[in-house]
């Protein structure tokens, strides 16, 4: 069980950023578990775009959290609902 704090919102065009990012990770990561080391062309494609969209995502968050000041806990992490915009602090109950 969980629990779920509204701590913020973003703007739909921060929403929009930050959804086209986790789509990509999302389809990176299926592609993943297709792909072998066999076809070592298209595996490093795979693992440098992969990265590279991780840290694009992980950028996203801690930019967003700086610029509005969410809270946070050591054994939290955000989820956003892309219908709302909003922003909410997952943690262990």
């Amino acid at each position: 069980m969980q629990n779920r704090k509204l701590v913020g919102h973003v703007t739909p065009e921060e929403k929009d950023e930050i959804q086209t990012i986790f789509e990509r990770r999302n389809g990176l990561n299926e592609l993943a578990k297709i792909i072998t080391a066999d076809n070592s062309e298209l595996y490093e494609k795979l693992v440098k775009d992969l990265g590279e969209t991780s840290a694009k995502f992980q950028n996203w968050w801690d930019n967003m959290a700086t610029k509005y000041g969410w809270e946070m806990t050591e054994d939290g992490r955000w989820e956003i609902t892309f219908d709302k915009c909003e922003i909410y602090l997952i943690t262990p109950q």
